[in-house]
This record gives C-alpha cells, sequence and structure tokens, in this order.
C-alpha cells in the first residue's frame, strides 16, 4: 500500500478518504448512516464528502436502513432543522425550550461521538497497513 505520507504530499484529499475496501464494509455503512441520522440539518452532500464517498451511495445506505427499520421520510429526522428560542417569560414554555436545547446538545454529542469513533476505526487500519 501506498505509504499515506506520500499521498498525502500528492493529494492530501485523497490522504484524509478511507481505502475502499473499508467503505464496502458493512460496519462502515453503519456508521455512516448514524453520523448522518444523528446530525441536526445534515445534507447528504456534506457528510459524503466527509467521508469520501458518493452523495449518492450515502443516501441510497440511509434509505435502506430506514426501510429495514421501517420508518417514513416524515419521521426520519424531527428537528432536521434547530430553531433558536426567545426566552419566554412563562416558566412552562422556557422548560420546554430548555429541553428542547437539551435534546439538541444531546444530538451534537451523538454526532461528535460518531465522528470520534469512525476516525479511530480508520487510525486502526491505517496503522495495520503502514509497514514502517
Amino acid at each position: 500500500m501506498v505509504d499515506t505520507l506520500i499521498l498525502d504530499l500528492l493529494d492530501p484529499e485523497e490522504a484524509r478518504r478511507p481505502p475502499m475496501a473499508m467503505k464496502d464494509s458493512d460496519e462502515f455503512k453503519a456508521d455512516a448512516v448514524a453520523l448522518y441520522e444523528s446530525t441536526p440539518g445534515a445534507i447528504y452532500k456534506s457528510i459524503a464528502a466527509d467521508l469520501g464517498v458518493n452523495r449518492a451511495t450515502l443516501r441510497e445506505w440511509v434509505l435502506r436502513d430506514r426501510e429495514r427499520r421501517g420508518i417514513t421520510v416524515e419521521t426520519a429526522k424531527p428537528g432536521a432543522q434547530p430553531q433558536k428560542a426567545v426566552p419566554s417569560a412563562d416558566p412552562d414554555e422556557r422548560v420546554r425550550q430548555l429541553e428542547a436545547r437539551v435534546a439538541e446538545l444531546e444530538a451534537s454529542e451523538r454526532k461528535l461521538a460518531t465522528e470520534r469513533d469512525i476516525l479511530r476505526k480508520a487510525a486502526k487500519y491505517f496503522a495495520g497497513e503502514t509497514n514502517w
């Protein structure tokens, strides 16, 4: 396999992409779908670019996963468009706004954890492929 340092010098964008063998694994596909699903307001193009896969491919993985789980398009990503709430004087409304914010932060935390896990797996993979 080509040394990643040499590849990085030739094409830094290519060096960040996982190798094809890794992209074809079921684990990678599941991680990619989980990343997309856990990202509020995510679009296929941005997640696919981050992972180095085609946008249509990621979309197909997500749709297959949703179909497998029996999820419809309407219920797929609730709250995909986060809204900025104006603090309310009503205590019940304030509690609702804070609960929504907590849910948004938890989704963000899940996204970051998924990204971290993908990066760890990629690092392990590359460490095994590198023969220094």
